[in-house]
C-alpha cells in the first residue's frame, strides 16, 4: 500500500465541504482511504491514529490543507490527489462565479454589513471562543455551531452575553429559528405564538414540526446548547435569558422549555423563571416523569407530547393525551405483519439514529417497557457500549456522537456513517427490527431517506434470504416546505415496506410493540 501526504500551507476551506469531498475521492478512485481535512490539532491526531505520519504532517497549522491518501500504488494515489485538487478548483470556482465576496473576518464582515445583529459561527473550538467573544463585545447576538469549545469559555461568553442582554446560543447549538428564519438545522416550520427554548437540536425540530403539522406555529425558537442547563456552573444563564426575552415578546403566548435532565439547581431557576412569566408553560425534561400542572406551568412526557400540549394551549384547548394517532386495530395489524413472517432467532432489536435527543427518548421508551439497551448514550455505566462501533443485544446508538465523527461530517449531513452501520448490523441474524430517524431541514442532506435506500432494501433482502425478515421502523422529523419534502421523504420509505410512523414518540412504541410480540413469539 502506499500512503501520501500533502500539506498545502495557508490554504484554508470549510470543513463540511472537505469531509464531503472525502468520500467522492473513494468512490471514484482506486484509494483504499482519503482524508482532506484542515490541520487542525484534532485532525492531525485523527491522521496519526489512522497510520498516516510524516515530518510535514507535524508542521500543519489549522490554516493548512492536508490531504492524505491511502492507496494500492502511487499512481492510484496521484489520480486521487488530482480528483482532490480538482474538487476544490471546482468549489473555487463555483464560489467566484457567484459574484459574492466572502470576507475572511468578523472584522471585514461587520463593516460590509453594518446592521447585522446576529452572526453564525462555525470554527474550531480553539478560535471559535474567541471570534465570538469579539461579536459579543459589538453587542450581537452569537449563534455558536462549533464544538470542543471549553467550559471555561462557554461560562466566559454567556456571563458577557448575559450582562449584556443578548443571545449566547451554543457552543454546539446546531438549531434555532429567529423571527421565522431557520438557522442550521431548523426546518421551515410556520409562524405563530408559540415560543420554545431548547437545550437540544433534534428535540427542538421534532417539537417544531409537530407544532406544525397540527396547525401551530412558531415566535421564536431558541437553542442553547447542552451544557447550560446540564452544568450547574453554566447555570443555564442562556436559558433564563430566552425565557426573559420571550416573556417580553408580543408574538409570544405560550413558551415551551425542553432540554435532557439539567442539573436540579438549575432546573429550580428555569421552573421560577417560567412561572414569572406568567404566560402559559410547558417544560419537557427528556427521560423524567412529569409532574402535575402548576398555576401556568404544565409537564410533557415525550417531545410528540410538548408539542401537543402548546398547540392546545395556544387555542385555549383542552389537551387529550393519546398514544398512536393511527386506530389500535391498525396499530395490531402492523405488529402481527411485521412479526409473521420472523424466524425465531431473531430476538434484538437496533437503533441506528442520526439525533442525539431522538436517540435518547426512544431508548427510555424502551427501557419502560422492554428492559436492558445498550448504548454510547447510556447514563448507566453497565450499558455504555464498550465498543460504541459494535452493539451489544438491544442497542440504540447515536451516530452524530464524537466518536463516529472525527474527520467526517455529522450523519444529518452525509448518510454514508448510518449505511455502513446498516449494512454491518443485518450482519447479524438475531436482528428482527431496526429503529431509525429520518431528519429534514435546512444544512442535511438533500435526500436523507433517498441516500440510505439501498443499503435498507439490502438489509430486508439479507433477511430474507436467511428465512426471516426484517422489520425497519422509523419516522421524519420535517415538514412540507422543507426542501426534501416531507411527503416525498415518506413515499420512498413506505414503497420499500418500511413501517413510517408520524413521531419518534410513536415510532419507538410501535417498535416497543413489535419486539414484545417477538419475545412472546419465542417463549
Amino acid at each position: 500500500m502506499m500512503k501520501r501526504i500533502i500539506v498545502e500551507k495557508n490554504s484554508y476551506h470549510d470543513s463540511v465541504f472537505l469531509m464531503l469531498i472525502n468520500r467522492e475521492i473513494k468512490k471514484d478512485t482506486d484509494a483504499k482511504d482519503a482524508v482532506v481535512v484542515m490541520g487542525t490539532e484534532v485532525n492531525v491526531d485523527f491522521l496519526k491514529e489512522i497510520g498516516f505520519s510524516n515530518p510535514e504532517l507535524g508542521t500543519a497549522t489549522p490554516q493548512d490543507l492536508i490531504i492524505a491518501i491511502d492507496a494500492v500504488d502511487d499512481d492510484a494515489a496521484q489520480r486521487a490527489i488530482r480528483l482532490a485538487r480538482d474538487l476544490l478548483k471546482k468549489k473555487k470556482i463555483q464560489v467566484e462565479e457567484m459574484g459574492e465576496y466572502r470576507p475572511v473576518s468578523l472584522d471585514t464582515a461587520f463593516r460590509m454589513l453594518p446592521d447585522v445583529n446576529l452572526v453564525i459561527i462555525s470554527l474550531p473550538g480553539v478560535f471559535a471562543a474567541r471570534e465570538a467573544m469579539k461579536a459579543l463585545e459589538k453587542g450581537l447576538h452569537v449563534m455558536l455551531f462549533s464544538d470542543n469549545v471549553s467550559l471555561e469559555d462557554e461560562i466566559k461568553l454567556k456571563k458577557l452575553a448575559r450582562k449584556k442582554g443578548i443571545l449566547m446560543m451554543g457552543p454546539n447549538c446546531g438549531t434555532a429559528i429567529i423571527n421565522g428564519k431557520p438557522l442550521c438545522f431548523a426546518n421551515v416550520v410556520r409562524r405563530g405564538n408559540i415560543g420554545i427554548v431548547a437545550a437540544s437540536g433534534t428535540g427542538l425540530q421534532e417539537v417544531s414540526c409537530i407544532v406544525d403539522k397540527l396547525g401551530g406555529g412558531i415566535s421564536q425558537a431558541i437553542g442553547t446548547g447542552g451544557r447550560d442547563l446540564q452544568s450547574s456552573d453554566v447555570g443555564g444563564m442562556m436559558t433564563l435569558t430566552a425565557i426573559e426575552a420571550l416573556k417580553h415578546d408580543p408574538d409570544t403566548e405560550v413558551l415551551v422549555v425542553i432540554s435532557k435532565p439539567p442539573a436540579p439547581d438549575v432546573a429550580g431557576l428555569v421552573i421560577s423563571s417560567l412561572r414569572e412569566t406568567e404566560k402559559p408553560s410547558l417544560v419537557h425534561f427528556i427521560g423524567i416523569e412529569p409532574s402535575r400542572p402548576e398555576g401556568n406551568l404544565s409537564f410533557a412526557g415525550n417531545l410528540e407530547e410538548a408539542a401537543r400540549m402548546a398547540v392546545a394551549l395556544s387555542n385555549g384547548a383542552e389537551y387529550k393525551p393519546p398514544t398512536f394517532t393511527i386506530p389500535e386495530e391498525e396499530v395490531e395489524r402492523l405488529v402481527e405483519r411485521e412479526t409473521s413472517r420472523m424466524k425465531g432467532e431473531q430476538k434484538y432489536l437496533r437503533g441506528l439514529f442520526t439525533g442525539g435527543s431522538l436517540a435518547d427518548e426512544a431508548m427510555i421508551v424502551f427501557e419502560k417497557g422492554i428492559g436492558e439497551v445498550y448504548s454510547n448514550n447510556q447514563a448507566k455505566p453497565e450499558l455504555v457500549l464498550k465498543d460504541p462501533h459494535a452493539s451489544v443485544k438491544h442497542t440504540i446508538v447515536d451516530l452524530g456522537d464524537d466518536v463516529f465523527t472525527v474527520g467526517r461530517p455529522h450523519p444529518m449531513i452525509d448518510p454514508s456513517i448510518r449505511e455502513e452501520r446498516i449494512l454491518k448490523e443485518v450482519e447479524d441474524p438475531e436482528v428482527a427490527l431496526i429503529l431509525l430517524d429520518i431528519v429534514l431541514g435546512n444544512g442535511c442532506h438533500a435526500d436523507p431517506a433517498g441516500a440510505i435506500l439501498e443499503s435498507l432494501i439490502h438489509a430486508k433482502k439479507r433477511a430474507e434470504r436467511r428465512g426471516g425478515y426484517l422489520s425497519i421502523v422509523t419516522f421524519i422529523t420535517g415538514t412540507e416546505g422543507d426542501f426534501q419534502n416531507f411527503t416525498k421523504q415518506k413515499d420512498k420509505l413506505d414503497g420499500i415496506g418500511c413501517v413510517v410512523m408520524p413521531s419518534n414518540f410513536q415510532a419507538s412504541m410501535i417498535a416497543r410493540n413489535i419486539m414484545k410480540k417477538v419475545a412472546e413469539n419465542g417463549e
